[in-house]
Formats: structure tokens, C-alpha cells, sequence
């Protein structure tokens, strides 16, 4: 197939991947900055960050103007602060459903901006997106001010929240957590390059007006995300998160290979929403998969590494996409796509079954005894312990479905009480 002629499409995929590479650079630095700061300034800062990024590529009139305003929406790097802040908020027993429930607010939003984000910029531009996406953060910024609870001091830890600088090389060599952001890092790639490529198969070889294209989106990924949740639910309540989280990489790959060929355009309609159930369900239980994995105390900073890498994939993708279909042409972009899955699917096939463990922690009191640690551990469902004694805490990987939690309890109480 012949190079894209026009410019256009490595400007494109450089303007997607600058949001990602500030995203990356500053993720971590905004996570640790808010222990020393506070959530709130650092969360503020962000938004006014992506505010101000929006309103700067709303008026670009060049290229490198929309650039740098897709690098200063990024470089409101807030996720971990958010999710600190969240820990701050929340109990340790409905921190799971609370962090659940952004994690579905985020993919609904993307089912929202992929449906929508066409029909908006045949209606009012490209300067029109960025208008709104200004306006939604103003928004933001009023909930977060008026309706967010404040947090005067932070009285838990925040090594199960925040990225942790000592412990970052640590973690990032951990083998299983390094499958996991290598896989993180390909899918996003994955998905960065193919939406580079995608709106110019739509019109060009599908022939599908561009302002259609979200009237294409919306069904295949509502119906794909329907078709996940069972998979998801399957990976979790039957413990089968291996061979679905392996069944759903082969899913891309086949889709990416797919999607080289250019087939006709049911097929390709066929194909692009295996696509979309492959990516629902990964990117679900990935995850999940790095809360389970990490060791007891180190799930921030595995974590904040996670989506430094996920967001390294989306710098990447946007700018590798954008030169691969300039210069080489669509196929080889999602040619290069399905090499990368089928190469993440061999590294992961000799991933380790994961244990179904859960972070739970408890606050010590003064002057415990040294060998507290070894009765916690001793605890039936118990299979990771770690105390901190700079924040008199104890960081326990647990099986809820064996962990006896009254004997915890009794275990510190009585340390308390003695």
C-alpha cells in the first residue's frame, strides 16, 4: 500500500502522544509532591493545568500549538492524587468499591469521547473539542472545590496509595509486575496507533463519512463492553483470570492481524469489535492483576509504575502510529500491532497463576512486640506481612475467603490492651 502523502497524520499521532509523555514524566513526581503539599493543591494545579492546555490548543492555529496543548493537558498528571485522596476519604473496607467505581466512570468516559468526539468535531472543529474539554475541566475544578470533602492531616499511610521512591526499582524488577507493564504498555500503544489509523480505514477504504465515525463507535463498544463484564466476572468469582486475561490478548492479535488485511467493511466492523471486547476485558483486569501481585506495601508504587507505562504506551503509539501510516501506510500499523500482542502473549503465557489476595491494613499501637509480625502471619489466609514501624503499620496480603479477620483483630487488640 502507498505512504500517506499529507503531513497530517504524524502531526496527529504527535499531538495524541504529547499528552501521554507528560503524563509520564510527571505521574509519580505529582503522587509524592502531594504528601509534602496536600491533595488539593496538587489536584487544583492539575486541573488548572489541563484547563489551561485545552484553552491553548482550542486557539492553536498551528500544528505545534495544538501540540503543546495536548503536553500542558497532560502535565496535569493527577491520577495517584486522586487515588491518595480517595484513600484519605474512604475506609479500608469500601476502598475497593470506591476505586471501582472511578475505574467505571473512566471507561464510560471513553465510550463517550470515541462516540461523541467525531460527531463534536464535524459539528464545531477540532477547537470545538478542546473548547468543551476547558469547559469540563472548570466543572471539575467547581466540584472538587465546593463538593470534595477537605482533609486536614492524613492520619493512614500511603504506601497502598502512592508511588514510594525507595521502593521503585524494587518493585519495578519484580518479574510478574514487569509481565504486567510490559502488557499495559502494548495494549495502549496498540490502541493510541490504531486510532490514528482507524478514522482514515473508516473513510478511505470504508468509505464512511468522518462525521459517522461516532455513530460506528458508540454500538461496537457498548455491546463489547456488555460482552466483557461476564468475562471480567468470570476472571474474579471463578478465579480465571489467567485464561481469560491469555484469551483476550489472543483477542487483539487476531483483531490487529485482522484489521491489516483491509477486508471489506462488515468484516472489518466484525473485527474492530473483537478489538474492543479484547480491550475492555484487559483493560479491566490488568489491574486487578497488579493489586493481587503486588507485595504487601508496595501496591502505590507498583501502581504509579503501571501508569507510567500505560501512558508511555500512549506517547509512543501516537507518535510511531502517525509515522508508520505517513510513511509506510495503515496495514503496517496494525501489522506492528499484532507482532507486539503476539509477543506480550508469549511473555505472558508463562505468567505465574495468581493468588486472589487483597491489601489490608492496620494501625499498631505504640510499643508492639517484635514478634507480632510471625502471629499475623501465622493467621489462617494470611501470606504476606509487613510492618512499617515509621507508620506503625502493618501491610497484609490476604485470601478474604480464608482470613479469619476477628483473629487479626484479637491479635491487636490485645497488643493494645497489654
Amino acid at each position: 500500500m502507498a505512504p500517506v502523502t499529507s503531513s497530517k497524520p504524524l502531526f496527529v499521532g504527535r499531538g495524541a502522544g504529547a499528552y501521554g509523555f507528560s503524563q509520564a514524566l510527571l505521574q509519580i513526581p505529582f503522587g509524592v509532591l502531594s504528601d509534602r503539599l496536600g491533595r488539593r493543591p496538587l489536584i487544583i494545579l492539575g486541573l488548572l493545568l489541563f484547563v489551561g492546555g485545552s484553552v491553548v490548543a482550542a486557539l492553536a492555529d498551528s500544528v505545534y500549538g495544538l501540540i503543546l496543548g495536548r503536553f500542558l493537558q497532560g502535565a496535569g498528571a493527577i491520577s495517584a492524587v486522586v487515588m491518595a485522596l480517595l484513600s484519605d476519604l474512604t475506609s479500608d473496607e469500601s476502598r475497593t468499591k470506591a476505586m471501582a467505581s472511578i475505574g467505571a466512570s473512566m471507561g464510560l468516559s471513553f465510550v463517550v469521547a470515541m462516540s461523541l468526539g467525531p460527531m463534536l468535531a464535524a459539528w464545531a472543529g477540532v477547537s470545538g473539542i478542546f473548547w468543551v474539554t476547558a469547559f469540563l475541566g472548570v466543572i471539575g475544578i467547581v466540584i472538587f472545590w465546593f463538593w470534595v470533602p477537605h482533609v486536614s492531616t492524613v492520619a493512614r499511610p500511603k504506601r497502598d496509595a502512592l508511588a514510594v521512591p525507595q521502593l521503585i526499582w524494587f518493585t519495578f524488577k519484580h518479574k510478574e509486575l514487569l509481565r504486567l507493564n510490559l502488557g499495559i504498555f502494548v495494549l495502549h500503544f496498540v490502541l493510541m496507533a490504531n486510532f490514528v489509523a482507524l478514522p482514515l480505514v473508516l473513510q478511505s477504504h470504508w468509505f464512511i463519512a468522518r462525521d459517522h465515525h461516532g455513530f460506528i463507535y458508540l454500538p461496537l463498544l457498548l455491546i463489547a463492553f456488555a460482552l466483557a463484564v461476564p468475562q471480567i466476572i468470570i476472571a474474579e468469582k471463578k478465579r480465571k483470570i489467567r485464561s481469560v486475561f491469555l484469551f483476550s490478548i489472543g483477542l487483539i492479535a487476531f483483531a490487529e492481524l485482522g484489521l491489516m488485511l483491509l477486508p471489506s467493511v462488515w468484516i472489518g466492523l466484525l473485527v474492530l469489535f473483537i478489538f474492543f471486547v479484547g480491550f475492555n476485558v484487559l483493560e479491566a483486569t490488568q489491574p486487578s492483576l497488579v493489586s493481587k501481585i503486588a507485595p504487601a506495601g508496595s501496591k502505590g508504587t507498583a501502581t504509579g509504575i503501571y501508569a507510567t507505562c500505560q501512558v508511555m504506551g500512549v506517547f509512543l503509539g501516537g507518535v510511531v502510529g502517525g509515522w508508520l501510516v505517513q510513511h509506510q501506510g495503515v496495514d503496517k500499523v496494525f501489522l506492528l500491532g499484532g507482532i507486539g500482542c503476539l509477543i506480550w502473549l508469549l511473555i505472558a503465557w508463562k505468567m505465574e497463576p495468581p493468588q486472589f489476595l487483597a491489601g489490608v491494613l492496620i494501625p499498631l499501637p505504640e510499643n508492639y512486640r517484635t514478634d507480632l509480625a510471625e502471629r499475623l502471619a501465622d493467621v489462617k489466609g494470611v501470606a504476606e506481612v509487613l510492618i512499617v514501624d515509621s507508620e506503625q503499620t502493618a501491610y497484609l496480603k490476604v485470601d478474604q475467603q480464608l482470613v479469619d479477620r476477628k483473629t487479626l483483630a484479637a491479635i491487636v487488640d490485645a497488643e493494645r490492651n497489654r
